[in-house]
């Protein structure tokens, strides 16, 4: 304890509060939320491109940031240019989180908890959204971190159906140590199809009420939305998520061609290598309107199965080969048929960036309505599928056909980068080593070693030595069977005689 005293006596004073939000930050009031899968290094670096003036990690776990080497070196992808920089974890333990936050307080400006994810997920896992019930928790992981990292530590939250227990709530983060908070306007339960409006009023309340400054968060979808909100709540900055995935330039007050932002995305990928469901996920994003157009419909397969960089570069030509000459003038344009379900009147042409607006939580409640009278009508017509040979199949049959359909076939590119892969072989047999064994050993192998040499072998999951000494632990003391003889004097009784190193009792 008094060595973690002492580092912090010698640690330089970190900013706090505005100095922080002024000195290192730069006083910004376009932010990009930290979005999971999705505010990765490579859409980082388009957004500053756009206006962005402070943008978020993507958030991770504590414990698996903490202890998991590979995973701390993919998550952790930054460059000088991608600064001021905030890395947001997620955890319900102070020390994990801390222990989490000191591998990366040299990589960022500041560090942020999540408090506000509302997903199945984080229920699962028991962090996000639902710690805020346990204030106890809270604080003790907030003045930890504020204790004992050399950066601020900052929180993200959400609000509560109760307006006074919402304002308690941000002065009790407050109070613990956090030097900037972000307050989505939206309650744990409002999310999918429920998520209707964020409230700015609580917002504005939470505003008020507390010192340090704070960021704003829901029902961005332009830049005039992010100019009213500064103005109605009292805000230091806005926050965007779903609308900076739907326009990288929110922040610019334009809407470009989604060609123009998803070929700038891919060069930048190319800097900033990512995984394939990242760039997939991004490009329907962009691409949202235009995929739901029918006619679309072989175009949204395709990249729905793409996994390699080229595959999504001819996505985005083949977008641009057929839009360009609409945006152009030099075709007239004929509106296209939506599928079912979608936007029919958008406010923009559907190849320019431009918001997704969700249905109402009304909307949503009365088709669900609608549906359940549907099933419970015992007229209804009964819906019938069938195979190619005209064979009537049921529903679950036609789905897992429509999913092979959809495969398509390998590319010679594909091919080739399967025959082209180098495996590293096990050194004491030909079987390919595993990818994360100490020993550089096949399973097999490894688990002969770990076994005469009384090794572990976390990679493999192989813990012999681990085992053998919990096992010594639970070994009951057992009397020295070399000073006892034991003799039997008939078929049910046994008579144990003392030997010449023992007396008699």
């Amino acid at each position: 304890m008094g060595n973690d005293e002492d580092a912090a006596a010698q640690r330089p004073s970190k900013p706090t509060g505005y100095n922080f939000y002024r000195s290192s930050l730069g006083s910004p009031r376009y932010v990009v939320a930290p979005m999971v899968d999705q505010s990765e290094l490579a859409w980082r670096m388009l957004c500053r491109r756009y206006g962005a003036e402070l943008c978020y990690s993507p958030m991770y776990h504590a414990n698996l940031f903490a202890t998991d080497p590979k995973y701390r070196k993919d998550a952790l992808q930054t460059c000088p240019e991608d600064r001021p920089l905030i890395i947001q974890f997620c955890g319900n333990d102070a020390q994990q989180i801390l222990d989490a936050a000191l591998l990366a307080q040299d990589h960022c400006d500041a560090v942020d908890i999540n408090l506000g994810c509302p997903q199945a997920i984080a229920k699962r896992g028991h962090y996000g959204s639902f710690l805020q019930d346990e204030w106890e928790l809270l604080t003790e992981i907030v003045s930890t971190l504020h204790a004992k990292l050399a950066v601020p530590v900052t929180c993200k939250i959400r609000i509560f159906e109760d307006l006074e227990k919402t304002i308690r709530y941000a002065k009790m983060l407050e109070a613990a140590g956090c030097q900037l908070l972000t307050v989505h306007g939206r309650t744990r339960e409002q999310k999918g199809p429920l998520t209707g409006v964020a409230d700015w009023n609580y917002i504005k309340n939470v505003r008020q009420h507390i010192k340090i400054p704070m960021l704003a968060n829901g029902n961005i979808l332009a830049l005039d939305d992010v100019h009213r909100c500064l103005t109605e709540t009292g805000v230091d900055g806005v926050m965007s998520a779903e609308g900076n995935l739907h326009n990288p330039a929110i922040f610019k007050g334009v809407s470009p061609p989604v060609w123009q932002m998803a070929h700038e995305y891919l060069e930048l990928v190319q800097l900033y290598p990512c995984p394939s469901s990242f760039i997939r996920g991004h490009l329907f994003k962009l691409f949202h309107h235009i995929m739901n157009i029918r006619q679309n419909s072989e175009l949204r397969q395709y990249l729905a199965t793409a996994n390699q960089l080229v595959q999504f570069q001819a996505v985005v030509q083949q977008v641009r080969a057929k839009y360009e000459p609409f945006h152009k003038g030099e075709v007239p344009y004929e509106p296209e048929q939506m599928a079912a379900g979608s936007e029919e009147d958008l406010p923009l042409s559907p190849w320019l960036c431009q918001p997704y607006i969700r249905a109402s939580p009304e909307s949503h409640r009365q088709k669900i309505a609608e549906k359940v009278r549907e099933a419970e009508d015992p007229n209804r017509a009964k819906r019938q599928y069938f195979d190619k040979d005209g064979k009537e199949i049921s529903r679950k049959r036609m789905k897992k056909l429509r999913r092979r359909q959809r495969r398509p076939n390998k590319t010679e590119a594909q091919i080739q980068h399967r025959h082209e892969r180098r495996l590293e072989y096990c050194s004491e047999c030909a079987n390919p080593q595993g990818s994360k064994c100490e020993f550089q050993l096949c399973r097999v192998c490894c688990k002969d070693r770990c076994y005469n040499n009384d090794r572990d072998c976390p990679g493999h999951g192989i813990l012999i030595k681990s085992r053998r000494a919990k096992a010594k632990l639970f070994e009951e003391p057992i009397a020295p069977k070399e000073h006892q003889e034991v003799t039997r004097t008939s078929d049910d009784d046994l008579t144990i005689a003392p030997t010449d190193a023992q007396e008699p009792l």
